[in-house]
């Protein structure tokens, strides 16, 4: 709201025509200033707004006023001019052309001073003409005093309007600063909102993903309950029929305990008739097997028969005596449980007494060891080599015990396997799974326990799980076992090696358990001083082999004499393998033979001890179970 400018301009008015000489002053004056003065109009901005323009006033040319008067310019109200500003423009006008005409009548010069009459006329018009102007100026005062007061009236209600104004703008001003917070507030806002409108956007479209994820799953709930009715009928076949199998399950329950009971005694009986077979092909029983020559070919002096695989002929040509006859040939005959030539594999051999080892997991002490010279192949027998179709007795009768425990699980047994390996060099014990320094080695000692078992001190005991296991530690026997060179085999065996296998089985639904032992023995090769030209060391190691292997026929042939002393303690040999040889053991004694014939002396040495020990009876063998 803006405040009404107010004008004011000074006049000079003369009051007396007494004064005549400050008239003509007065004149020169007008002329100077006959340049119109042009009134100043006044607005007046009333809500912010400003009126119209009023129509443009002609030039006034005003004479100037004495001092001392004033005269207050109050610009129009809206609409046309006030009446009395028009009049005076107008008589202004008149008082220009009166003054332009007494210059024109007069000729545009000045009266002579000597023509005083026409001087006092022109003062007379001068007087007449301010007179008018003055009742013209008088009436104009009264008018602007009357618009002065109009003014001051509006300006009063200018300044009230003006004070409503600014409590109004002070209101105003407290209202801004609430809109202030609440533009803040409406800016948060607007910047919640276009956070809250990208998320309703990505709502939209996970919402549209659900949608089109329900109508699917949908699809597939309409497929699940028509699934679900088809298999609610089919429950309730299956449950007539689940309740059938139950009852046929009780049954069957019933049939196989009777029929595990049934396996149970025909396991035992299975038992009985394998140890009744046994003890009819005898409690020692001997194999005997001739290796192939080294460079192919059949030997002459080794004859097999083709019909029998138990009988083999030993045939040498000698001189005659006299000189008068040709020279005659000897044949000597031997008769064995089983004969195998040059050409039987590993696999057929093992066959025959498979079912001896079988014998092992069935309760009964069961022993096999390899006899015969230097080079005959004993190690090969039972070791063989590192491929399937060469593997030799000690890893297949492994596999074997492990494959059956296995079979045996099925019907309630559970077997545990305990492995040692232990060799006799030079008639000392050595513990062939010691890992450990050399020259720390424990001594070990023979000893028997209150129930007649036979343990060595000191040795490596180790429980094994797996075939596996028990191959490895067999290689490891392998390592330590004391081998070397000789005239007869390029990697001799210098000790007598033996492999037990300790078994224990336990049955707890029927409350049986039975303890045995699975012993392989590979033997040192016997062999002739001058053959082997053995020396130092060498002849030392022979000197122990051969005396242990003649304490073991002397011990044969007193259990076949049946003496009552049997020398078992003359060797660690024969005191190690006492419960194989005269107690309760199943025995396999494989001779080997070689068939070159500058070996014929020591193949006949073995065949004799090996027929020696065919004829041996040690007695029936018997299960040991609890």
């Amino acid at each position: 709201m803006s405040r009404l400018p107010v004008m004011s301009n000074k006049r000079v008015l003369t009051t007396s025509s007494e004064n005549t000489q400050d008239f003509v002053p007065a004149q020169k004056r007008i002329r100077k200033d006959a340049e119109p003065i042009k009134p100043q109009a006044a607005a007046t901005v009333i809500g912010g707004k400003r009126p119209p323009v009023a129509a443009a006033r002609p030039h006034i040319s005003k004479p100037v006023r004495p001092a001392g008067a004033a005269t207050v310019a109050i610009a129009p109200s809206r609409g046309a001019l006030r009446p009395s500003v028009a009049s005076a423009a107008v008589k202004g006008i008149n008082v220009k052309q009166t003054t332009t005409g007494t210059k024109a009548g007069g000729g545009g010069t000045r009266r002579a001073p000597w023509d005083l009459k026409g001087k006092v006329s022109d003062m007379e018009e001068k007087i007449s003409n301010y007179q008018t102007k003055v009742k013209s100026v008088h009436q104009e005062n009264e008018l602007l005093k009357g618009s002065v007061a109009q003014s001051r009236m509006k300006t009063a209600e200018m300044e009230k309007e003006l004070e409503r104004q600014r409590s109004q703008i002070s209101e105003y001003e407290v209202e801004l600063q609430a809109l202030l917070g609440v533009r803040e507030e409406l800016e948060k806002v607007s910047s919640d909102k276009g956070t809250l409108e990208k998320e309703l956007s990505n709502l939209e479209g996970k919402y549209k993903v659900m949608e089109t994820l329900r109508d699917t799953q949908e699809t597939e709930l309409q497929t699940l309950k028509m699934k679900l009715s088809v298999q609610e009928s089919a429950l309730a076949r299956l449950q007539m029929t689940l309740r059938d199998t139950e009852e046929e399950v009780r049954t069957l329950k019933d049939t196989v305990s009777q029929q595990k009971d049934e396996l149970h005694v025909g396991e035992m009986e299975r038992r009985r008739l394998h140890n009744t077979i046994q003890e009819l092909k005898g409690n020692i029983r001997v194999f005997c097997r001739v290796r192939p020559l080294v460079g192919g070919g059949l030997s002459k002096h080794i004859q097999l028969s083709a019909a029998d695989e138990k009988s083999l002929t030993l045939a040498k040509t000698e001189e005659s005596h006299t000189g008068k006859g040709g020279d005659t040939q000897k044949n000597y005959n031997f008769s064995f449980d089983r004969v195998f030539g040059p050409g039987a594999a590993q696999k057929e051999v093992f066959e025959e007494i498979s079912l001896l080892v079988q014998s092992a997991l069935d309760g009964y002490n069961v022993c096999c060891f390899a006899y015969g010279q230097t080079g005959s192949g004993k190690t090969y027998t039972m070791e063989g080599d590192e491929f399937d179709e060469t593997r030799g007795v000690i890893p297949r009768a492994v596999q074997q015990v492990f494959r059956a425990a296995q079979k045996l699980g099925d019907q309630g047994w559970e077997f545990t396997f305990t492995a040692s390996f232990v060799e006799i060099y030079n008639e000392t014990l050595r513990d062939l799974l010691y890992t450990g320094k050399a020259d720390k080695r424990p001594e070990h000692e023979i000893r028997k326990s209150n129930n007649n078992e036979l343990t060595v001190t000191n040795l490596t005991y180790q429980k094994v799980y797996c075939e596996d296991q028990v191959l490895g530690l067999i290689a490891l026997a392998n390592q330590n076992r004391s081998t070397a060179q000789t005239a007869q085999n390029d990697r001799s065996s210098r000790s007598h090696s033996v492999f037990k296998l300790d078994i224990e089985g336990v049955n707890g639904g029927r409350d049986v358990k039975c303890k045995s032992s699975l012993c392989l023995v590979d033997l040192a090769g016997s062999e002739r001083m001058l053959k082997s030209q053995s020396q130092g060391e060498r002849f030392k190691e022979m000197t122990a082999i051969n005396g242990s292997l003649s304490n073991l026929g002397i011990v044969i042939t007193a259990l076949a004499n049946k003496e009552s002393y049997v020398p078992y303690r003359n060797s660690k040999l024969t005191y190690l393998l006492q419960g194989c040889l005269g107690g309760n053991s199943k025995t396999l004694m494989f001779v080997n033979i070689a068939p070159e014939p500058d070996s014929f002396g020591e193949t006949l040495n073995s065949l004799r001890f090996a027929s020696k020990v065919n004829d041996c009876v040690i007695g029936t063998a018997s299960v040991n179970r609890k």
